[in-house]
């Protein structure tokens, strides 16, 4: 299931995130990639021993824990701190996956990484090329949104950054282990959940049931 969220941050998050990391040092993402990943990783991540980047990371935490729509979809368990990449002209992140497992810094958790997330921090007009290209059981996907906007999609699934062609591309990256682990699971959940909140003041008995659907299914596939 891909998932877009539009406007997860308001201008004035968007703001202070981009203030904090702009300037910051970045280094080669491939410090950061496993042996297959780094083979074909060419960009630059902001380091997390970085001052700004905990900061800029609690902001898109905030706005995680604000939206429905993200609850909705993700029905995390766990949310592993956010990082930030930056391509520039030239630069790709070939077809991967996603590590089915990883370990948050400075501590002794793992996080199973059920659903990716790459959260979009430049205007599409500034830069030419990265799209990030999602293949999934539907076909292939491309992906390029709104600063702010976030987009959401199976970490098993294979994926891409295209080459930047002009300009530069930044954007905040994080994965989030789902109280659901099955992702067609999770797709029913969240077409229930939008549906049931699409009717809104509709006739409550019916309602009522279909909520009451929706809490029993996840009742019985929620892994907490």
């Amino acid at each position: 299931m891909i998932v877009r969220i539009e406007r997860l941050l308001s201008s004035e998050q968007l703001s202070d995130i981009r203030r904090l990391i702009d300037g910051a040092a970045w280094a080669d993402g491939r410090l950061t990639a496993g042996h297959q990943s780094a083979q074909v990783k060419f960009n630059l991540q902001l380091p997390q021993s970085e001052p700004g980047t905990r900061e800029a990371g609690d902001i898109v935490l905030r706005a995680l824990e604000a939206s429905p729509a993200f609850i909705s979809a993700a029905l995390p368990r766990h949310v592993y701190p956010p990082l930030f990449n930056r391509y520039q002209s030239g630069m790709a992140f070939g077809a991967h996956v996603d590590n089915a497992v990883r370990q948050i810094p400075g501590t002794h958790h793992r996080l199973r990484t059920d659903v990716s997330a790459t959260l979009f921090l430049s205007d599409p007009a500034d830069y030419d090329g990265g799209e990030l290209a999602v293949q999934d059981t539907f076909g292939a996907h491309s992906v390029k949104l709104a600063a702010g906007d976030l987009v959401l999609y199976p970490a098993s699934s294979v994926h891409r950054v295209q080459p930047v062609t002009r300009g530069v591309r930044t954007a905040a990256f994080f994965w989030i282990q789902s109280m659901v682990r099955d992702d067609d699971a999770r797709r029913l959940l969240f077409e229930l959940d939008t549906a049931i909140r699409d009717l809104g003041a509709a006739d409550q008995d019916p309602l009522l049931r279909l909520t009451g659907c929706y809490h029993n299914l996840l009742r019985r596939w929620a892994d907490l």
